[in-house]
């Protein structure tokens, strides 16, 4: 999946190795991360027991009119290869929404956006999903889709070759917003709005009834000038 904002979007990772001068393109509007993503892919294979022969590498991202941005595009390419190179069977994922930041070790870092790209997905249809063990609970969200939290890349890839299946992950919305825990949390994950935060912690403190309406406008005084203001 790609971000747009916070839409998610269904991107097709397709690959090709094929012989001649050794190289490694990405074509389908990336970004730098994305086309920095070879020598993560390489290394982490490399560390967990694969290496890529000296080949011709084509990654296309479809569709190529969305711009793509992140490094969540390295778990789906390092598959990609091992499917075109047949150290992979590449049927056995082809109803999964696989999402993940590779580092050197083939260990799988957190991602932003997860929740958003798991919502598209299940719209799309798409029941089953591979992310960064780091984001499993935002994932597990979204309900009526299944989960696999993993921690490494080799994980992945014994969980396609039916090997070692990851365990899938539930957990129920309604018991974490009803955990004390919730009681901790606070505005200083949110950026700016310093004077919507000030008008909620008085509303809050007072037992007020709160409104947000409108946007930002602006209104003449007697004087002629104008004053801007927010409607609450």
């Amino acid at each position: 999946m790609s971000l747009v904002g916070v839409q998610g979007h269904l991107i097709n990772i397709q690959v090709d190795v094929s012989s001649g001068i050794p190289s490694w393109d990405v074509v389908g509007l990336p970004d730098a991360s994305i086309k920095e993503s070879k020598q993560r892919v390489k290394i982490a294979l490399k560390n967990i027991g694969y290496s890529l022969p000296s080949r011709k590498v084509l990654i296309n991202l479809a569709p190529a009119n969305i711009k793509k941005e992140g490094s969540f595009f390295d778990l789906p390419i390092s598959l990609g290869l091992l499917c075109d190179l047949e150290m992979l069977d590449n049927t056995s994922f082809i109803d999964y929404l696989i999402i993940g930041e590779l580092s050197l070790d083939g260990s799988i870092n957190r991602i932003n956006g997860v929740l958003p790209m798991c919502i598209e997905a299940f719209n799309l249809g798409i029941k089953k999903a591979i992310v960064p063990y780091e984001n499993r609970f935002e994932a597990s969200v979204v309900k009526g889709m299944d989960i696999y939290p993993a921690k490494n890349l080799l994980d992945v890839i014994e969980h396609f070759n039916g090997l070692k299946l990851i365990e899938k992950f539930t957990t129920n919305i309604e018991d974490y917003f009803t955990n004390s825990n919730i009681n901790h949390l606070n505005f200083s994950s949110v950026k700016g709005q310093e004077k919507i935060k000030r008008a909620l912690e008085i509303s809050a403190a007072g037992g007020h009834n709160c409104l947000l309406i409108g946007s930002p406008g602006s209104r003449k005084n007697n004087d002629g000038k104008k004053t801007t203001f927010n409607s609450t």
